[in-house]
């Protein structure tokens, strides 16, 4: 049995999904119903993240076909990185590049050292992320950025950048390390597994809310014990929050719309 908590209209609206898949296959059967439960719960806005060229073609039709809700980053993901030729990426990146008009970000991209293990694949999703920064650069987007098991790695290239607009997704980082990229005014999303994890909760509590923004990792990350994460649960990650900081779950929400709109508008 299974609480799902949904905020309707009249409560807490204007809840942000900063980082999800849509595309994946555990959506395909009834992403018009994920997408009813996420306006439903309050979820003015999904982001989602495309992670290799078919997922980024994938994100640019979901983001058309729910246009009221979603929108769409692109990027190239380091696990799929290091399957891709240097052509492939620069073909890809080009795409990018052409379609920035369209996108909120670049995203999901980073390093991966938790898969990827070998040093010459770890050298090859290094050397797309440093393209991906500077593509980023170029075109004035932000970038959500995956750092599994290369925390001090990828901010240490990122400090190497005059890349400023950077959310650290699902970051697990040591303290002194999620230090270092706050020091460098860069964001961080709680995932829904907030209710979980113990480091998501530390993160939430000591990060300033002003770099703060939520998300659910959709599939993955799910707050319910067995069940598939969708961006409605977003809500859990709030509320989760507000109960940390002893503040209300309308004045989180509001922040990270405040958030939004300084990183992805200003």
């Amino acid at each position: 049995m299974f609480r799902i908590i949904y905020w309707h209209a009249g409560n807490i609206m204007g809840l942000i999904d900063l980082h999800c898949h849509l595309d994946f296959r555990q959506f395909r059967d009834d992403l018009d119903e994920v997408i009813a439960r996420a306006k439903k719960a309050g979820v003015e806005l999904i982001l989602q993240n495309g992670v290799n060229p078919e997922s980024n073609r994938k994100s640019l039709e979901i983001a058309e076909r729910y246009k009221d809700v979603v929108r769409p980053a692109l990027g190239i993901h380091p696990t799929d990185a290091v399957r891709m030729s240097d052509e492939a990426i620069d073909a890809e990146l080009d795409f990018i590049e052409k379609n920035k008009e369209m996108i909120a970000a670049l995203g999901e991209v980073g390093i991966d050292h938790h898969w990827i293990k070998e040093a010459d694949q770890r050298k090859k999703q290094a050397e797309c992320f440093q393209k991906i920064i500077d593509l980023a650069e170029r075109i004035r987007k932000p970038i959500i950025v995956h750092s599994w098991d290369a925390d001090q790695e990828t901010v240490e290239m990122l400090q190497s950048s005059n890349a400023k607009k950077v959310v650290m997704h699902c970051f697990t980082g040591k303290p002194e390390i999620a230090k270092q990229a706050e020091d460098e005014g860069h964001y961080f999303t709680i995932s829904t597994n907030i209710v979980k994890s113990k480091q998501f909760r530390k993160l939430a509590k000591r990060i300033p809310m002003e770099r703060l923004f939520t998300e659910t990792d959709a599939p993955f990350m799910s707050p319910f014990q067995g069940k598939r994460n969708e961006p409605a649960f977003v809500a859990e990650a709030v509320r989760k929050i507000a109960e940390i900081r002893k503040i209300g779950e309308k004045e989180v929400a509001d922040q990270i719309s405040n958030n939004y709109d300084l990183l992805f508008r200003g």
